[in-house]
């Protein structure tokens, strides 16, 4: 398929192509009525207006409740002095903004180049990507731990370290999983912005602790390891190597461990690999995907970690490849095996999108100089490539080459090129289900009904 040659023409293609997206959005994935906000608000409301404890606070008519570290709720203290409708609407401006300093970062300088046609394909096909449709209709804070994260990656690869680790630092306060970055500054042997992350996420836990000690008490000697408190490990919901295990019946602690030390070798071995070549957003992208894969509970949500791995393989001339695990990535492949992950066809099935990131694991691109990664042309045209599938959408912020070479990249630890390299039925199905298993999520308009106006039974 061709770009249409004209404005009116383009006009047209995203017109059709946003319809065509609004109305797959509104009948196919049922919405999770902001269920985890709903988590954040009444916790923080409860904790400031009534006294109540972090650790203790649940949604009207379920189990879940606060399973953050306590400085996550010290941060979303201000939540608690809005009203609901306005901390929703904050919530969505907060994650618009945060996926545009994502996209921002991942395009690079030349940003402007895809032009108005180039972004608003962009903006279709994001909104066709599971993980990210979760993310904000759940309230979740993903993408701003992302964003805060690639932060300090651009500051690396543009030779603005003296900051870097701020992002990694308040992120890893507010959700553990994202302190493996600051194992990635260890393996890049970049020592002060580890350092620096360090000081900063044990400075907002202690500043946590200061406001409220039995809070964190509780949080670091209890809530912290018991994962039932998130939800069911099995929950086809959890695309984890734990949650392949639950699935499999096999529970056992060192069995995981066991996987997980396997994996964080390979992680270890390939992310040294990337920044030793100055590849700071392979370094980056691997070491999202590995967080997710050793993760004991890796939501659907949380897989937007996977989205600068896309931006690395559309770099290193592989758009098909890009497109294609995209593409599944949008179709909520896993829920069909809700009900029953047995059998060959639940093993593969179910496990779909653990099996997309351990192969981004394996087999992502890197090590390259900067000066042999050119998937696009610096003569192309200034729109978007033609929106033959999900990869053209992520070719239109696939990230250019810099003018800098790999080998002044790899001296100086730090890449010089652009970038980190050169969202009706509405459903409140919370996160991961601790109830028996119902009709299967986001494929039956039967589970429609909101928690808070009819509790399904304890």
């Amino acid at each position: 398929m061709r770009t249409p040659s004209t404005d009116r023409g383009r006009l047209l293609l995203v017109l059709a192509l946003a319809t065509a997206v609004a109305v797959f959005t509104a009948t196919v994935p049922l919405l999770r009525d902001w269920f985890d906000l709903r988590v954040y608000y009444g916790t923080v409301h409860t904790w400031l207006h009534h006294g109540g404890r972090i650790y203790d606070y649940q949604v009207p008519g379920t189990t879940y409740g606060f399973t953050y570290p306590p400085f996550a709720a010290v941060s979303m203290a201000p939540m608690g002095y809005l009203g609901l409708g306005t901390a929703i609407t904050a919530a969505l401006f907060l994650n618009l903004a945060a996926l545009a300093a994502v996209l921002r970062i991942l395009a690079g300088p030349d940003w402007r180049r895809y032009g108005w046609f180039g972004w608003a394909l962009v903006a279709c096909g994001l909104a066709l990507f599971e993980p990210l449709r979760d993310t904000f209709s759940f309230g979740q804070v993903n993408l701003l731990l992302l964003a805060l994260v690639l932060g300090d990656g651009w500051l690396l690869s543009t030779g603005r370290g003296r900051w870097a680790g701020v992002g990694i630092g308040l992120a890893a306060a507010v959700k553990l999983t994202p302190a493996l970055f600051i194992g990635l500054l260890l393996v890049a042997r970049r020592w002060r912005a580890a350092a620096v992350a360090t000081a900063v996420a044990l400075g907002a836990t202690g500043l946590a602790a200061l406001v409220d000690p039995d809070a964190s008490r509780f949080y670091w000697t209890r809530a912290m390891w018991d994962t039932t408190r998130v939800g069911r490990l099995d929950y086809v919901s959890n695309q984890s190597l734990q949650g392949v295990l639950a699935r499999l019946g096999e529970t056992g602690r060192p069995l995981w461990a066991s996987v997980v030390l396997i994996v964080l070798c390979v992680w270890a071995v390939r992310a040294r690999r990337a920044v030793v070549a100055g590849d700071w957003i392979a370094a980056f992208a691997l070491t999202g995907l590995t967080a997710c894969l050793v993760s004991p509970i890796t939501w659907v949500h949380h897989l937007v970690w996977l989205l600068p791995s896309f931006a690395v393989l559309i770099r290193a001339g592989h758009p098909r490849i890009a497109g294609a695990l995209y593409a599944v990535m949008c179709t909520s492949v896993v829920w069909l095996w809700f009900n029953d992950a047995s059998g060959i066809d639940g093993f593969l099935g179910s496990n779909t999108y653990t099996w997309i990131t351990l192969g981004l694991l394996l087999w992502l691109p890197t090590g390259q100089a900067l000066d042999d990664r050119a998937p696009l042309s610096r003569n192309a045209t200034t729109t978007a490539p033609a929106p033959s599938a999900a990869a053209a959408t992520i070719a239109a912020v696939s990230v250019q080459p810099g003018p800098s070479s790999g080998t002044t990249g790899a001296a100086t630890g730090a890449a010089g090129g652009p970038g980190l390299g050169p969202a009706r039925n509405v459903s409140s199905e919370p996160t991961g289900s601790t109830r028996p298993a119902a009709a299967k999520p986001q494929s039956s308009s039967s589970r429609a009904s909101l928690y808070t106006v009819k509790p399904p039974p304890a």
